[in-house]
This record gives C-alpha cells, sequence and structure tokens, in this order.
C-alpha cells in the first residue's frame, strides 16, 4: 500500500528564526501523524534541517539540482552536494523553475538523472498551464513531460521516483482543481505508466500540488490515485501544514 506523503515547498521564503519555529511544531506533532512528511526549504537552510530534523522521522529536500555532477557552473548545487546536507528528496521540474528558469524537458530529465545516481529521490513535477488545458492538451503535456523522463532514466527507475501533478493555473492563484479533475490526471499518469510496467504503476506515489488547504485536503486526498500533496503557500503556517497532514493521515 502506497504510504501518503505531504511536502512542503517553501520557494524563496524562511529564515532561521522563523524556521526554527515552524520545525518546532512539527517535531512536536510529529508523533501523532500517519503520513510521511517532508520539507523543501531554500538552499542556505539545509544545514539547519539535519540539525533540527535530524534524531526525527521527518525528512527533508533541496527544491532544485544541476544535471551535472561537478564544473564549472557558477551558482549550480550538485545532487551529491545535497547529499553531504541529509537530503532525501529533491524536486525536478517545477513549473516556476520550467516557465521562469527556461527549464526544458530534457533538463529536467537530466536533473532527475543526477539525483536518482547520487541516491536522493527526485519529486517529478508535470503540469499544464490554463491555455493548455482549455485546449484540451491536459494529458498530452502531462505525457509528453512523463515520457521524456521514462526514455532518459527507464521506467523501472520509476519505482524511485515521486511524481507530482501541479496544473500551473492552480499554483499560488487560489483555484484548485476539483478532486474530480485532479484524479482523473492522477489516474491517466498511473495508467500510462502501467502501460510499460504495471508493478512500478502500482507502487508509484503521485502528489497533487496546487493550492491545498485544509479546507479541501480531505477529499483530494481521498481520491483513489492521489498519495499526498505538495504544499506551497500553506506549508509556511504550521497549523495549515499540519492540518493537511492530518488529513493525508
Amino acid at each position: 500500500m502506497r504510504r501518503k506523503l505531504v511536502a512542503g515547498n517553501w520557494k524563496m521564503h524562511g529564515g532561521l528564526q522563523q524556521n526554527a519555529a515552524l520545525l518546532a511544531a512539527l517535531k512536536v506533532a510529529e508523533s501523532g501523524l500517519r503520513c510521511e512528511v517532508a520539507v523543501f526549504p531554500p538552499f542556505p537552510y539545509l544545514a539547519q534541517m539535519g540539525v533540527v530534523l535530524g534524531e526525527t522521522g521527518l525528512r527533508w529536500g533541496a527544491q532544485t539540482v544541476s544535471e551535472h555532477e561537478a564544473g564549472a557552473f557558477t551558482g549550480e548545487v550538485a545532487a551529491a552536494m545535497l547529499r553531504d546536507f541529509g537530503c532525501h528528496y529533491v524536486l525536478a521540474g517545477h513549473s516556476e523553475r520550467r516557465s521562469l528558469f527556461g527549464e526544458g524537458d530534457s533538463v529536467v530529465a537530466g536533473k532527475v538523472e543526477a539525483a536518482l545516481r547520487a541516491g536522493l529521490v527526485p519529486v517529478l513535477c508535470v503540469g499544464e498551464t490554463l491555455a493548455e488545458r482549455e485546449s484540451g492538451l491536459t494529458m498530452e503535456v502531462v505525457a509528453r513531460q512523463l515520457d521524456v523522463v521514462v526514455d532518459r532514466i527507464g521506467v523501472e527507475a520509476l519505482a524511485k521516483v515521486v511524481v507530482a501533478y501541479e496544473p500551473v493555473w492552480a499554483i499560488g492563484t487560489g483555484v484548485t482543481a476539483t478532486p474530480a479533475q485532479a484524479q482523473e490526471v492522477h489516474a491517466a499518469i498511473r495508467a500510462r505508466v502501467a502501460a510499460c510496467d504495471s508493478e512500478v504503476a502500482g507502487g508509484l506515489r503521485i502528489l497533487y500540488g496546487g493550492s491545498v488547504k485544509p479546507q479541501n485536503a480531505v477529499e483530494l486526498f481521498a481520491q483513489a490515485d492521489i498519495d499526498g500533496g505538495l504544499i506551497g503557500g500553506a506549508s509556511l503556517v504550521a497549523d495549515d501544514f499540519l492540518a493537511i497532514c492530518q488529513a493525508a493521515g
């Protein structure tokens, strides 16, 4: 049975004191949580995660990673470096990386491959824009984003990957895909993987990301193919994030 995962993407937010308060609340509540919980802070705070969370069952990861192992790539961070700081997960292909920083499908696939080589679990983000959804291209876009990665690493390697479906039109907008809309895409992702390997598909965790809140989390997480959430703004508010974690339990 797939264990639900709730992951908090802090984006470019945080500070040492702010982080400490949030992490302290998570530690207090940890024993009552039945889902896996992970946080994704900005790079400078990864060391703080190790210090504060190192003796807990809570996990942490980075928001992106270089597809290169080492070299003259100023400003980039290699997967092995993230391992040095205790990261378990790393995001790959978040819509903001794709749209704001021009990361195409092949670059994202390279990041997934680099993460796997270093022993990290990549969280592969896929999703369509509002224009693509309105044009009826949702499945085509998501399938393309997924297929490029599968072609690069092989379907068997997806057993070590988490997929996050994040409709771009629902990120930070306050608009959320209905549970039925989200389930439809999650089911299509699983079916596409199943066409290549049913066992991998059955174990693949697929998260929903797109304005998840305490008010809608229970219904979203009740869907058959939604295995948790990639949470943005709500992950910065301890009470909200914990309520979402409880909903996943």
